[in-house]
């Protein structure tokens, strides 16, 4: 007879201590609300901004539509695959958990303490700050020129490639609208998980509402005839060959595959956040099946959703553009004022109304997206708490929502001091390296699950699996050294923040070792 597999093999001690943790949490999100999570998380306000900064690097309408298509590919197989992982382990704290029970404690650790220092914490501070920013389209007064307490400036340092500094340091009304906007949701998210998604749900249906409006009436209704001609016209594929060079500035000339890898920085940013929803798994609903699901339906939507703005914007305003033009056709894609490529092209295509709309538009987003930036990364520092690996208090429940309550808190206190360091927006820019870096780990760790453990339970199975995941991990390294050579502000900073959890995991396990061996 052949050896028979145990179709339910022993837990980890880990995985014992998650089946227990998450028995305490309200299962409140269903699929509905998960997949909302995945949209609202997703959605800022990078997608009203970013194009224009990757229309000025690849200088061609095929390789910004491309830059975006990339970026789809890498989101779509990257949930899919994640959707294994998440319905195999559907504990709180999600890819913290998958790195854990992958790759061992210390790169768990490393995400963990990545993701509250910067990744999730600076996230919701700058999207925080753009919510303050649009709302000083409406009331003038909420500017961040209007101070209430100017502390200090810190001055402008240069280490090589890499700025630092060049801060201003203290409240003033944009900031504070910022903050007001964290504590208020923080505090409402202590209510119990239904409360937080049903904000969820109501924001991102809104502002899935808004982006599918403006993607169908600028695409039938909005194209101006110049923008059509010139972005179009036989001039779609300018630029977009193999052979052809970009220059990035500081005399560097790349391919067109390096300027598109370049590019990923601020599409991978507006697409990020997607993964959010697995580290509320402890909360979902029959998560095998649902967790998968709103992955798929959530980042299938919005990469949707993001190439039609794009086909917009190309449909409404030419790429090329005069920087000292004073109509936004004049200025064009490329030098949209202050990025605002959605706010320029909704001008074009309404007048000053089409500016306040969007304005409306990315005041929603911001809203939604904070909410489920603050709902979700709480989950994961309740989960590191419950393995000895972040402060012991932070692993307590609300008694009556059952709600990771100090966790909500202690993210609410750090946010709301990068807000007003004003460091955010640097911090944002050298984690982008690292927070691929995690990404490729963790695909990787489903490979290394499959050898691993092979008997484990696998309600659903990664699409394309091994094919798609390692492609997925073969763009993304590429992607990443394309960084390291050329963009080196965007990768040694990053890196340096992960490196410095290394000895900091090694105290806190230490100290979290004794507090067991005295229980």
């Amino acid at each position: 007879m052949g050896t028979q597999i145990n179709p339910n093999p022993p837990l980890s001690k880990s995985q014992k201590a998650a089946d227990q943790q998450d028995s305490e949490l309200v299962k409140g999100l269903g699929l509905t609300s998960a997949t909302m999570l995945v949209m609202g998380s997703m959605i800022g306000s990078g997608i009203f901004i970013v194009s224009a900064d990757i229309a000025r690097q690849v200088n061609s309408p095929a390789l910004l539509i491309g830059a975006w298509l990339v970026t789809g590919f890498l989101t779509i197989v990257g949930a899919l695959s994640y959707g294994e992982l998440a319905a195999m382990m559907p504990r709180a704290g999600g890819q913290y958990v998958y790195l854990r029970e992958a790759l061992g404690p210390l790169w768990g650790f490393l995400y963990g303490w990545t993701l509250f220092l910067v990744i999730q914490t600076g996230t919701i501070a700058a999207v925080g700050v753009a919510f303050g920013k649009f709302l000083g389209v409406f009331f003038p007064s909420v500017s961040s020129t209007h101070w209430i307490l100017h502390i200090v400036k810190v001055p402008r340092i240069e280490l090589g490639s890499m700025v630092l500094g060049n801060m201003e340091v203290g409240i003033n009304t944009q900031n504070l609208v910022a903050i007001a906007v964290v504590v208020a949701l923080s505090v409402i998210n202590i209510f119990g998980v239904k409360t937080g998604a049903l904000i969820q749900n109501v924001f991102t249906a809104a502002k899935v509402s808004a982006l599918l409006a403006l993607a169908v009436f600028g695409l039938f209704l909005g194209r101006n005839p110049h923008a059509v001609a010139a972005n179009f016209s036989g001039h779609f594929w300018k630029n977009a060959g193999l052979g052809s060079l970009h220059d990035i500035g500081g005399g560097l000339l790349v391919s067109t595959v390096t300027v598109l890898a370049i590019a990923q920085v601020g599409s991978l940013f507006s697409a990020d956040a997607w993964n959010n929803v697995t580290f509320t798994a402890g909360e979902v609903k029959n998560p095998s099946r649902n967790l998968p699901l709103s992955l798929a339906i959530g980042t299938g939507v919005v990469i949707a959703l993001y190439i039609a703005c794009n086909f917009v914007y190309l449909s409404v305003l030419p790429l090329d553009g005069n920087p000292a033009g004073v109509t936004v056709l004049e200025r064009g894609i490329k030098y949209a004022a202050e990025d605002r490529i959605g706010t320029a092209v909704m001008t074009q295509m309404l007048g000053p109304i089409g500016g306040a709309l969007m304005a409306v538009a990315i005041l929603l987003s911001s809203f939604g997206c904070n909410n489920g930036l603050i709902l979700s990364g709480a989950r994961v520092y309740y989960a590191m708490a419950k393995d000895r690996l972040f402060f012991r208090s932070v692993a307590k429940l609300h008694p009556r929502y059952k709600t990771p309550w100090i966790s909500l808190m202690v993210q609410m206190v750090w946010t709301c001091f990068l807000c007003i360091s004003g460091s955010y927006g640097q911090l944002l820019d050298y984690i982008i390296f690292a927070v691929l870096v995690f990404y490729i780990l963790t695909m990787v760790g489903l490979f290394v699950l499959r050898r691993t453990r092979p008997e484990a339970e696998r309600p659903y199975r990664a699409f394309g699996y091994p094919v798609l995941p390692a492609i997925y991990i073969l763009l993304a390294l590429f992607i990443d050294v394309v960084l390291l050579l050329y963009k080196p502000q965007y990768t040694w900073p990053g890196l340096i923040i992960v490196l410095l959890g290394i000895p900091v995991f090694f105290l806190w396990s230490r100290a979290g070792s004794a507090d067991a061996a005295r229980v």
